[in-house]
């Protein structure tokens, strides 16, 4: 059912040591986004181990890490305020189901109908609000502001800073810890630079006895093993009709974020994950995870990155992540909530300025405005609101600004007339965008008593186009003329013949099909 290494190059020890250092990003930021949905931590911490567990284990992106996420938890956190944490756990069952059923409808191929600019817009939208959620940790616990105003990935809003001696120590960590994982590579790769630096830093923090906040200042991550719970929530109508909306955008969203990602990191590690799969994965990981008390989540892309960098490639390194939290949460967690914060906030930046595109700075004059303006909007929206929308939206805007574009590519030559009869030559896509242009170019009262529409350059594409022939056919049968269409291509030959009695003919037969017209013959 799954296995344990992408390929013959992928290496076990870089895939155990990745997964580490995951699982010690993990810790705060499932915690985080456990604060922003209003749960308890263990609720967060038991999502990012189980379904980072089975997206491991059966998704269909070795290398991928899953968990608890922001993107997730904003939304939920109306429903836990409004109906309690049970109606959580039965949603998150839901969703499971739903993005199972599109797994098996096979709806994840269409994360390709994603324009490159929108992709670019989310990575660059995504690193600025991964950058914006760290700031987080620079402000007080306890505080307004702290852990509050949060977005798409808990980024806050208004910061109760700390004071002046301990904002300096931290930041003085933070950069400790980038410059380990930016040098340390140049000496020697045994050991994944972002673990090493946890470590060093960390030791130095405990050795000195730095006063600076760790990770048992946000909260404590002792447990037990998650157990099997039925959500306590009445089984009606009434139920059904509280959880469905909130199940549908949660798989919507999560779905989105963890297919982009997965189109991120195949492109990091050149190679090509399932979508389907990674759809089903994501769904028997929801469904799992709602039974047994979790908060439910989807691919997470700051964690994968830290993955990809520190050489996991295979299933392993996301399933050494999961057990380790696990280690973490059971029998190790008086070590691990005595890690700085200010080493994983280091480890997020230098994710930050691994996935933010730079590129996209100096492209930006070099593709169409069109393209430019698309970037920077799904960036923005990114940041404003969450990912999922970000992303519909320039989905959007892109599909807008093709048809609009193409709808201006239609060109109508008037050839010179054949044996008695005017022929127009259609040069474009007849479609939605286009039949405007397309019927504004025919003058029926100049032309001779018999048309020629010649399509060996166009293609009918959709109702629209189908309409606009018949309304134009009409046209010339009012003036008494006859009108005929050739070099249709097959498939739009079949989408008139099925439109059948939507243009309005006598039946004419034709040796390769049949089309129904009284006003419209169509040639081979």
């Amino acid at each position: 059912m799954f296995e344990f290494r992408l390929n013959k190059n992928v290496s076990i020890k870089d895939d155990i040591l990745s997964g580490l250092t995951v699982a010690l990003a993990l810790v705060p930021e499932a915690v985080a986004f456990a604060f922003v949905a209003g749960v308890e931590p263990l609720v967060g911490l038991y999502a990012a181990f189980m379904v980072g567990l089975i997206t491991a284990c059966i998704g269909g992106r070795p290398g991928m890490i899953s968990g608890a996420t922001g993107a997730l938890a904003v939304v939920m956190v109306a429903l836990v305020a409004d109906h309690g944490v049970e109606y959580l756990f039965a949603t998150v069952v839901l969703m499971g189901f739903l993005q199972i059923a599109a797994g098996i409808l096979r709806l994840g191929k269409f994360i390709r109908m994603v324009p490159h600019p929108v992709m670019l817009g989310f990575v660059n939208g995504l690193a600025i609000v991964i950058f914006l959620a760290q700031l987080s940790q620079f402000g007080q616990a306890g505080e307004p502001g702290w852990l509050s105003g949060t977005s798409l990935e808990g980024s806050v809003i208004d910061v109760a800073w700390l004071d002046a001696d301990s904002l300096t120590l931290m930041m003085g960590l933070v950069f400790l810890t980038m410059a380990i994982i930016r040098f340390l590579p140049k000496l020697t790769t045994a050991v994944p630079s972002s673990l090493a630096a946890i470590v060093v830093v960390s030791l130095l923090v405990i050795g000195l006895n730095l006063d600076t906040r760790v990770v048992g200042d946000v909260a404590s991550i002792a447990g037990g093993l998650p157990t099997f719970h039925i959500p306590a929530v009445p089984f009606t109508w009434e139920t059904l009709t509280i959880i469905f909306p909130y199940a549908c955008v949660l798989a919507a969203i999560g779905l989105i974020e963890s297919l982009l990602t997965l189109r991120l990191v195949d492109e990091i590690t050149e190679t090509r994950g399932s979508s389907n799969r990674e759809c089903i994965g994501q769904g028997v990981a929801n469904t799992v995870t709602g039974v047994f008390g979790g908060m439910g989540g989807c691919a997470m892309i700051g964690q994968s990155m830290i993955n990809v960098n520190s050489g996991g490639r295979g299933r392993l390194s996301g399933i050494t992540a999961a057990l380790s939290l696990l280690v973490f949460i059971l029998f190790a967690s008086s070590l691990i909530e005595k890690i700085p914060v200010a080493a994983l906030v280091g480890v997020m930046f230098i994710v930050v300025l691994g996935t933010f595109e730079w590129s996209s700075f100096r492209i930006m004059r070099k593709i169409p405005k069109q393209d430019a303006f698309v970037l920077v909007l799904v960036s923005a929206v990114t940041v404003a609101t969450d990912l999922a929308f970000a992303v519909i939206v320039g989905v959007i805007v892109a599909a807008l600004v093709f048809a609009w574009e193409h709808a201006k590519h239609v060109i109508i030559t008037r050839a010179p007339d054949v044996d008695g009869s005017t022929v127009y030559d259609v040069n474009g896509p007849l479609f939605f965008g286009s039949v405007t242009s397309f019927s504004e170019q025919f003058t029926p009262k100049e032309d001779l008593d018999d048309v020629i529409i010649d399509f060996v350059h166009s293609r009918v594409c959709d109702h629209s186009a189908i309409e606009a022939i018949d309304n134009l056919a009409d046209r010339y049968v009012s003036e008494g003329k006859m009108l005929h269409l050739r070099h249709l291509s097959p498939d739009c030959r079949r989408m008139l013949k099925k439109a059948g009695a939507l243009v309005e003919v006598n039946v004419l037969e034709d040796p390769k099909y049949y089309v129904a017209s009284t006003s419209l013959k169509v040639e081979a």
